[in-house]
C-alpha cells in the first residue's frame, strides 16, 4: 500500500511555545521525520493543496465543497461558497471570524439566507448547506479570486477587503449594509453575540469535467474532500479513527485526510492541538513506524502549514536507517522556521 496522509498544521506554528510544544512526546512522528526525505514548498493554503493532490491547478472550491454536502445542484451553474464571516477591529486592524469561531444556530443562518435571496435576486441565489457554510449561485459568471476561509480566518484582512478591483467588493459592501439591519444580527447584537456583518466569497467556478487523482480511496469527513471524491468517482469513508481503519477497505493508493489540527490553529487553540495531536500520534505515526515494511510499503505525509507546504516521503527501505536519530517536535519547528 502507499498511503497518502494530508495533515494541515501538523507542526504548531509557534516555535518559542512551550505551553503547547514542551516536553511533547511523538516518539512515532518522530522517528518516521528522520528518515523521510522532505520537498518543502512555499506556503499555502490547506484547500489548495488538497485540490492539487486531484491534478487540478485551478480550484472551482464552491461548486466542488457543495457536491461534498451531497447536493447535485453544484453539477449546473458558478457557485461560490459564501461563508458567514464576522469582521471586527482590533488595534486598528480588521480581524476576520469565520462561523467556526462562534456559534451560529440553523434558524438564524436560513433567516438571513432567505432575507439575502429576497433581496438580492439579481445577483444569483444563496444556499445553505450547514450554518457555516453557505454557497451562493451566481447568475452571471465572474472571476472573484479571494483567498480560501482557512487563509484568512483569525486572521487580518484589511487587504483583500480593499480589492475594489475585484468585480463583487461593490456588491459585497451592500450585502454588509443589508446585514447591518437585520433581524438576526439585532438579536445577536443585543445578546452579546457576532454579528454576520459580511460574507466571504470564494472558490468560484464550475464543477471540473476531469482531473487525475492516483488514489483508489478518500477517507475524510472533510466536504471539499468528499466533493473531489465524487466527482472522480472515487469509493468515500469517514475519516477513520486509527490506521487499521484504512488497510482493509483503502485499497492500493488510499488518501487520508486528516484535518482536526487545522481548527486548532486558526482559532489558537494551544491545548486542543496538543491533545490531537497526540491522539494522532498514538493512532497514526507510532502504528506507521510498526506498519512501514509491513502492509505499507510508501508513506507520502503532505502538511500545509505556516513554514510551507511540507512533503515526507518514505519507503520500505527507510526503516533501516538505524543512523537516523529523531528530533523532538519542539526542535523541528525551531529549525523550520530559520
Amino acid at each position: 500500500m502507499h498511503l497518502t496522509l494530508l495533515v494541515p498544521e501538523l507542526i504548531w506554528p509557534e516555535p518559542a511555545d512551550q505551553f503547547t510544544l514542551g516536553k511533547l512526546s511523538a516518539p512515532g512522528l518522530e522517528w518516521l521525520l528522520a528518515r523521510a526525505s522532505l520537498e518543502r514548498q512555499p506556503r499555502r493554503p490547506f484547500e489548495t493543496v488538497l485540490t492539487n493532490c486531484f491534478g487540478l491547478a485551478a480550484s472551482p472550491f464552491g461548486p466542488l465543497r457543495l457536491l461534498g454536502e451531497g447536493s447535485d445542484e453544484a453539477r449546473a451553474g458558478h457557485w461560490l461558497c459564501a461563508d458567514p464571516v464576522h469582521l471586527r477591529f482590533h488595534q486598528e486592524r480588521i480581524i476576520l471570524a469565520d462561523a467556526g469561531a462562534f456559534d451560529l444556530a440553523d434558524d438564524e443562518a436560513h433567516g438571513i439566507v432567505e432575507a439575502l435571496n429576497a433581496e438580492f435576486a439579481d445577483i444569483g441565489r444563496f444556499h445553505v448547506a450547514s450554518a457555516r457554510r453557505w454557497y451562493l449561485r451566481l447568475n452571471v459568471a465572474v472571476d472573484h479570486p479571494v483567498e480560501p476561509i482557512s487563509a484568512v480566518a483569525g486572521r487580518r484582512v484589511d487587504g483583500e477587503l480593499a480589492g475594489n478591483a475585484l468585480p463583487l467588493t461593490r456588491w459585497l459592501n451592500e450585502v454588509q449594509m443589508f446585514l447591518h439591519s437585520h433581524p438576526v444580527n439585532e438579536r445577536r447584537q443585543a445578546a452579546g453575540q457576532p454579528v454576520i456583518n459580511s460574507l466571504w466569497l470564494w472558490g468560484g467556478g464550475t464543477l471540473p469535467t476531469s482531473a487525475t487523482p492516483e488514489f483508489s480511496a478518500v477517507f475524510s469527513n472533510n466536504p471539499l474532500a468528499a466533493g473531489l471524491a465524487r466527482a472522480t468517482g472515487l469509493p468515500l469513508f469517514d475519516r477513520p479513527a486509527v490506521l487499521a481503519d484504512v488497510l482493509a477497505p483503502g485499497g492500493e493508493q488510499p488518501l487520508v485526510v486528516l484535518d482536526q489540527l487545522l481548527s486548532r490553529v486558526l482559532y489558537e487553540d494551544g491545548d486542543g492541538w496538543r491533545r490531537d495531536f497526540e491522539q494522532l500520534e498514538s493512532d497514526w505515526f507510532a502504528p506507521l513506524k510498526k506498519a512501514l515494511g509491513g502492509k505499507v510499503d510508501r508513506i507520502s505525509l503532505i502538511a500545509p502549514t505556516v513554514y510551507g507546504e511540507l512533503r515526507y516521503t518514505l519507503t520500505a527501505g527507510d526503516r533501516w536507517k538505524l543512523w537516523k536519530g529523531g528530533k523532538a517536535i519542539a526542535e523541528t519547528a525551531k529549525e523550520l522556521a530559520l
